[in-house]
């Protein structure tokens, strides 16, 4: 049986079911996430694949890889290993995550399909991967004989087409641009830069920054930075000390109404909807706010650290 949570743009879905294969075990969004620690490192005993969907950040990890993270970034976190990962300090991004373990997966990984070496995966465009993902959302969700294999199935598919094709050198250009777009965009989080302004300070024209960035992250700069101001609004909204009009101030919008339109337009409710559902979520930190050490384990307690 699967468990989801009242909030449309802040799903959370759990399962109990397994089969002699694996399972996949639980599956979130989260939104303005502050992301793990750099310290204690976290270790997981299952795999999680955490896809993102807006912000910049690193990842590093015990074997002393370390890597940066821009939108369209997939993360594989391993069993057994030592990580933490994150936005750059006093940001948030917003992620979908995963939680998945058994044999099926264990055989990936010792074929270096699944490789710790290589934990991140460019994954691009944003809004075709994500649609990706959240259909194995769909698969978790459904009861029934059958049920936890395609769900199983359905996220195997996902990770066999993000087998890079790419060349390396192009795949590590692009990589590169968009974390420092995606840099720059979450910088000016209240909307004050033109936009031709940032594509000047990539040396580039605005016709040229709007193309090149839809095609990486999957939406326009325009959207992507709005989107990043209503990240900011859920966390402000969930830590309860700011007004629905102090917050739109603070994040540049015109008025209250203003603030309250597009906030609606971006999550489906307004900030007093949003604002009066989180009350009634369990583990309201973990789904809401991002402050968590990372996506939850299917029973919603964050993992050991183990030493």
């Amino acid at each position: 049986m699967a468990e989801r949570s009242p909030l449309p743009s802040q799903l959370v879905v759990r399962a109990t079911a397994t089969t002699p294969v694996g399972a996949v075990r639980a599956a979130g969004r989260l939104r303005a996430s502050h992301g793990l620690p750099a310290s204690p490192l976290r270790v997981l005993d299952s795999y999680a694949a955490v896809y993102l969907l807006a912000g910049s950040g690193r990842y590093a990890d015990a074997n002393g890889t370390r890597t940066a993270l821009a939108p369209g970034d997939l993360l594989l976190l391993f069993p057994g290993l030592g990580h933490t990962y994150g936005p750059q300090p006093g940001q948030t991004w917003s992620e979908l995550y995963l939680l998945f373990d058994g044999p099926v997966f264990d055989l990936w990984r010792s074929t270096g399909l699944l490789d710790p070496a290589r934990p991140a995966r460019r994954l691009a465009p944003v809004d075709r991967w994500a649609a990706a993902f959240e259909r194995v959302f769909v698969e978790l969700q459904r009861t029934g004989t059958g049920a936890a294999l395609s769900t199983v199935c359905a996220l195997l598919t996902v990770l066999a087409d993000a087998e890079p094709t790419a060349p390396p050198e192009d795949a590590q250009a692009d990589h590169w641009w968009l974390s420092r777009a995606s840099a720059l965009l979450d910088a000016d989080i209240r909307r004050e830069q033109p936009l031709e302004a940032i594509a000047a300070r990539l040396s580039m024209s605005y016709d040229g920054f709007r193309k090149r960035f839809r095609r990486l992250a999957g939406v326009a700069p325009a959207r992507y930075r709005t989107q990043r101001s209503i990240d900011r609004a859920c966390e402000l909204l969930a830590e309860g000390e700011l007004t629905g009009r102090q917050i739109a101030a603070a994040l540049g919008f015109n008025d209250e109404f203003h603030f309250s339109r597009r906030f609606r337009q971006l999550t489906g409710s307004t900030p007093s909807q949003f604002r009066s559902a989180l009350p009634s979520l369990p583990h309201r930190a973990t789904v809401v706010s991002g402050r968590t050490d990372g996506p939850a384990v299917p029973d919603g307690r964050q993992p050991p650290h183990r030493r």
